[in-house]
């Protein structure tokens, strides 16, 4: 995502807050009874910036952030028709636009206290009325405007910027703000904060796997405050029965307990608890608790060791520079006696270290046992008894499936013809031997189709020599006394009129 549509997205996300939560505070935190609502930008503004840096483009004016701002007065009656004012609030975004409409590839700049100020005049103006300005800059605010003690009269001024844990910084520049007038610019409600604390302990919980979260933690990570972390911190415990939160060394720690055993409840009386220390139930499960109770200590322990060490070897550095920096040999001799006692104490750290490590090993592969014993209680394997009895009575009872399927199978081969009875025999008779004659019927056609189209044809395989034209027939001659025989002709083609071959037939 570039800065310019982050720009944008938190503008969007500020201001839909803010207005949810005006909304909420009519009556409340803003006097009146009567309230009117108006909205602003500085749209023009931005087109004309786009234009001078040869972008007119529309896509670019709606992506980009153009100073939105959303106004509610309040008024109260007066007299009969009349209406006074009683609050102005104003929820307004700041950012570089200059900067976007140029499309410079660089960060966006933080808001400076020139601008700032420049900013909530044009807002204000003439301060008649009450007013409660947050101003919320995508980019940030530089340290000169949180340093600055700013202050307009008659005019409470919050400055709002996302920080770098996902959330927003909501402060005053003037000093002690009332909590509800904060409350009111913050775009994050509690429900989305608890939220955000829920996702750093998913994304930690590598780390529960054989270590501890602190509550402490969770704040340096999210920003938010110890009562919202903590509150976070009791719901994952209430989804996820694993995970226990104890109070070890003034804070509350975060660890991975046994598992839940079926049918454990989550309030035990006094009578079963008095059960189970007599008949030792459940002993594994506290065991595995307060091992990993004691586990999650050490863990802390060991991380806040690490910590140490990497200060004490960053100062070692620092010594080392100096030593090598250094131009009289007396400090370089002050320098190196510095380091090799600083060398000395992080050997002594690191050997603390390693027996934290050899503890914690040693605790981590008890937890591993019980586990492996809790989880086969929790199972309950049948014995070896049981799964040959129940071997057996499968294989007999796969013997008698088989026996049933064929006497079934026996059975039904003659069921069609019991069923029937003799006129329906008779009938279903007539049907087939109707069906056999068609078929025979069909079946000689076929034959006979099939006989006429491999007969020969004489024209086709020996084609019949020409016949000459035809000519008057000669008188008979009388010396002979038998006419000569006819000569043989093809049989396919006879003559139609057989007078014309005999001139002396008659």
């Amino acid at each position: 995502m570039s800065n310019s549509e982050q720009a944008f997205q938190r503008e969007t996300t500020f201001l839909s807050g803010a207005l949810a939560n005006f909304e909420s505070a009519k009556g409340k935190a803003f006097r009146g009874k009567f309230w009117r609502l108006s909205h602003h930008d500085e749209e023009d503004r931005l087109r004309a910036m786009l234009a001078r840096h040869g972008r007119p483009d529309r896509a670019a004016l709606k992506a980009l952030p153009c100073n939105r701002r959303v106004i509610l007065r309040g008024f109260e009656r007066r007299f009969i028709f009349g209406r006074r004012a009683t609050g102005v609030a104003i929820a307004s975004v700041l950012s570089p636009m200059e900067h976007f409409a140029a499309d410079n590839a660089g960060d966006a700049p933080a808001i400076g206290l020139g601008e700032l100020a420049d900013h909530v005049r044009r807002l204000v103006g003439d301060a008649k009325t009450p007013h409660v300005v947050g101003v919320c800059s995508p980019t940030g605010f530089t340290r000169e405007v949180h340093n600055s003690g700013l202050d307009f009269p008659n005019v409470t001024l919050v400055l709002v910027e996302p920080d770098a844990a996902g959330g927003w910084k909501v402060s005053s520049p003037a000093g002690a703000v009332d909590a509800r007038v904060l409350a009111i610019f913050d775009p994050e409600g509690a429900r989305q904060k608890i939220d955000r604390a829920k996702r750093v302990v998913e994304e930690a919980s590598a780390d529960l796997l054989m270590g501890s979260l602190s509550l402490d933690q969770v704040v340096e990570r999210t920003g938010l405050p110890e009562a919202t972390a903590r509150a976070a911190l009791e719901e994952v415990v209430k989804s996820d029965p694993e995970l226990k939160l104890a109070r070890k060394d003034g804070t509350f720690l975060l660890y991975r307990g046994a598992a839940a055993m079926p049918g454990d409840k989550s309030t035990v009386s006094m009578i079963e608890r008095i059960k189970q220390m007599f008949s030792r139930e459940g002993d594994d499960k506290q065991k595995i608790n307060l091992l990993a109770e004691r586990r999650a200590a050490l863990t802390q322990r060991r991380d806040r060791i690490y910590d140490d060490i990497a200060k004490l070897e960053k100062k070692e550095d620092e010594l080392m520079e100096q030593g090598r920096a250094a131009g009289s040999a007396l400090t370089q001799r002050r320098i190196a006696a510095q380091v090799a006692q600083l060398r000395k104490d992080i050997l002594r750290v690191n050997t603390s270290l390693g027996m934290l490590n050899q503890q914690i090993n040693i605790i981590s592969t008890d937890i591993h046992n019980l586990t492996l014993i809790q989880q086969g209680q929790i199972a309950k394997l049948p014995d070896s008894q049981e799964l040959t009895e129940h071997a057996v009575a499968a294989e007999e009872m796969l013997e008698t499936l088989k026996a049933d399927a064929d006497l079934v199978t026996s059975l039904a081969a003659g069921m069609s013809d019991a069923v029937m009875s003799d006129e329906e025999q008779d009938i279903l008779k007539e049907f087939q031997e109707a069906s056999s004659s068609r078929a025979g019927s069909r079946a000689g056609t076929a034959a006979g189709d099939s006989a006429q189209r491999a007969a020969p044809r004489a024209p086709e395989r020996e084609p019949a020599p020409p016949i000459a034209p035809r000519k008057e027939p000669a008188p008979p001659q009388r010396e002979s006394s038998m006419p000569a025989p006819p000569e043989p002709r093809a049989p396919a083609r006879p003559e139609s009129n057989p007078k014309s071959r005999n001139p002396e037939a008659g």
